[in-house]
């Protein structure tokens, strides 16, 4: 095996913490190929679709792949944006405020951004840590609620990247924070902003990306703890238990999913006579096609035409200062007990450093 480059090593360099933010990923552009080349990454994932390949190829490749990818690709162009997918820009937006809020709190933290599918992808990312001398590799996904589809998707492309580095990072893992307190607190101010800007409903659907009943059965703890999410939300929010419902979206396949189904759920809610409904997806740390797309437009479609008068689409966290500041609280609980060195002794040092070379290559030249 060829191991990746690594940067030269120099004794005496000060150990360095780096912070992969990783989340699901997105085509590069809303168009049929690229739409199709992340559906071939994304779907060929044994995480995602537990079918024995010999069964789940030809469908793949056979009949997936040559049709979805240009209704997909019509589907992320409603929500594409001039900085290109909204996941993705988004994700960035966020590494940027978690860089500045370290630097503000003097937490000499290298961060990056990675997608598990697509780009920047992880195995760039960690390159990229690595370039800049990190040591110490904390990942964070942004997945709330762990899932073997998500989290531990990510954690096999770590594995995948570290077999092929000779000095391979101290890794430390955020499998969930579905019931961080300071993630609960930013989704709690996020509903109450848009009360006191919009109004409220007397229901709070709380919508969560659904998987495969299977998953639940056989023992992934995702189902919990999207509950656990929403009853610490809907606590936070004083809401009594009629005042408050979850769901679970994106069906995908024949098979049966986690319920109850979103989309069905609303049009019952608006066929009873609900006439507005307020729609959060916590499970979401960024918006995305799944709820710029799926929930803003056809989820709200579904409640009017059902009878429904009012829709209400609450953002993600996104970049906001919530977000940031629960990054920033994750970071500080995962990174306890790794040395902490400010940027004013890593840049001494290094002069310290610098200088011992250039006095020994003095001494060998005047020999």
């Amino acid at each position: 095996m060829s191991f990746r480059p690594e940067p030269a090593y120099v004794h005496g360099t000060p150990q360095k913490t780096g912070v992969l933010l990783v989340n699901l990923g997105s085509p590069d552009e809303a168009t049929p190929a690229a739409t199709r080349r992340y559906l071939r990454e994304f779907l060929s994932d044994p995480r995602v679709v537990e079918i024995p390949p010999l069964v789940w190829w030809p469908i793949l490749h056979g009949i997936i792949l040559r049709t979805r990818p240009a209704k997909s690709a019509a589907k992320y162009a409603t929500i594409w944006t001039p900085q290109g997918s909204p996941l993705v820009s988004g994700t960035q937006r966020l590494g940027q405020g978690l860089r500045a809020a370290l630097s503000a709190a003097d937490k000499a933290f290298e961060v990056e951004v990675a997608m598990r599918y697509g780009n920047p992808s992880v195995a760039s990312g960690l390159d990229r840590l690595r370039a800049a001398g990190v040591t110490r590799v904390l990942v964070l996904p942004l997945y709330p609620q762990y899932s073997a589809a998500t989290t531990a998707s990510i954690f096999d492309a770590v594995s995948n990247w570290s077999r092929k580095a000779r000095w391979v990072p101290e890794f430390r893992f955020v499998t969930q924070y579905h019931d961080h307190p300071t993630y609960i607190q930013a989704l709690e101010h996020s509903v109450r902003s848009h009360w006191s800007r919009q109004g409220r409903s007397n229901l709070l659907v709380m919508t969560f990306h659904g998987l495969p009943e299977r998953s639940l059965k056989l023992g992934d703890p995702y189902h919990c703890e999207c509950y656990k999410t929403a009853r610490l939300l809907a606590e936070r929010l004083e809401l009594q238990a009629h005042e408050y419902q979850v769901t679970f979206q994106s069906r995908f396949g024949r098979a049966k999913w986690l319920e109850p189904y979103t989309e069905p759920t609303l049009r019952e809610l608006a066929a009873s006579g609900l006439k507005r409904v307020d729609v959060i997806c916590p499970g979401f740390a960024i918006d995305c096609l799944e709820t710029l797309e799926e929930i803003a437009q056809e989820a709200r479609d579904a409640f009017l035409e059902s009878g429904g008068e009012s829709f209400h689409y609450i953002d993600c966290l996104n970049d906001s200062a919530g977000a940031v500041g629960a990054m920033v609280d994750l970071i500080d609980q995962h990174v306890q007990g790794w040395p902490k060195v400010n940027q004013a002794a890593i840049g001494q040092q290094r002069s310290q450093l610098q200088a011992q070379v250039e006095r020994a290559q003095s001494l060998g030249a005047t020999r």
